[in-house]
């Protein structure tokens, strides 16, 4: 038997709620997952069982919600995050991971946070989901992927202004990124050769040095190193001959070498399909690949599409490592 993943509540105040039951309508036959929370947080006429252990949420999917209880201090104000539920969102998170680590399930899936309402009512000292779920692993450093269908892709730097990231790109940061990004489309994709472009930093990849010189100085030299070592790696090339059709159909993932250049083209073919995955923790993590949205929570128009694809992710991506019971 299959085992479930464990879904985190998330920002209560957020769309959270609302898309975990549109994910329940979609995949009650298909993928099985248990919901962490507090049950008085989802939408009122939902259909809930709540379990007491996650081997009882394949049986409960066909006709509920399966729900792992978590009670919180506070109701849920739509659109409002609320400061005394700040920790027990945290406290959810932490939970999940205890349960795929014990082999209770089969990956976690993370429903969004609000990180400014975690930083003010419980001190979390972390940027984002990421570097808490590595905190907990014991891990230090790992990779974010956005995935869909038509496209993998890894930024290098993340969340620095622009003006931040050549100073950040170090040697260091670029090999231990391709490094476990090639491991990790071995173990948790079933690509046994992965092939990987990279992008340059600077226009047409810096053009020889006319245009700048890290690609020169700090990215050729990491990818021939590389290579000696057998990884499959494409480039630096021009980040805007990457990503049309019959380039995408030459590699396995795009590395790029910071946040836009890999989001940009990820988001215009799939926006509501992304999958957010954390490469290079000890176990699998996925979330869907937007906020807590509270602009429209709880008014019945959030998609649920993002979310059903990290599902349906972690699933695959369990099964890739023998996840099952």
């Amino acid at each position: 038997m299959t085992l479930p993943i464990a879904l985190t509540c998330g920002e209560p105040a957020g769309i959270g709620p609302e898309i975990t039951v549109a994910a329940w309508a979609a995949l009650k036959g298909d993928v099985p997952f248990f919901w962490i929370g507090d049950p008085a947080h989802l939408p009122a006429g939902t259909p809930v069982a709540e379990i007491a252990h996650p081997s009882q949420a394949g049986a409960a999917m066909a006709t509920a919600l399966p729900v792992l209880r978590h009670d919180f201090s506070a109701p849920a104000r739509p659109g409002q995050a609320t400061s005394e539920n700040a920790q027990g969102v945290v406290d959810v998170i932490a939970r999940a991971v205890d349960l795929v680590q014990s082999g209770a399930a089969a990956a976690v899936c993370t429903n969004p946070i609000h990180k400014k309402a975690l930083q003010d009512g419980a001190g979390f000292a972390f940027p984002g989901h990421t570097e808490y779920l590595a905190h907990l692993a014991g891990v230090e450093r790992v990779v974010m992927m956005l995935a869909c269908d038509a496209l993998r892709v890894v930024p290098v730097t993340i969340h620095i202004p622009l003006s931040q990231v050549p100073e950040a790109l170090s040697a260091d940061l670029l090999r231990d990124t391709l490094r476990i990004t090639h491991a990790a489309l071995i173990r948790d994709f079933g690509i046994p050769a992965p092939r990987i472009a990279v992008a340059g930093l600077n226009p047409h990849a810096g053009e020889g040095g006319a245009m700048g010189r890290e690609e020169i100085m700090r990215i050729i030299p990491v990818l021939d190193a590389l290579r000696a070592e057998g990884l499959d790696l494409r480039g630096p090339a021009s980040a805007d001959t990457m990503f049309h059709a019959a380039a995408r159909a030459g590699y396995d993932v795009a590395v790029a070498m910071y946040h836009d250049q890999a989001l940009i083209p990820i988001k215009t073919l799939d926006f509501d399909g992304g999958v957010n995955v954390t490469l290079g923790l000890p176990f699998v993590r996925t979330s869907p690949d937007h906020g807590t949205a509270f602009d429209i929570a709880r008014q019945g128009i959030a998609s649920a599409g993002s979310l059903i694809a990290a599902l349906r992710m972690a699933g695959r991506m369990a099964a890739a490592r023998g996840a099952v019971a």
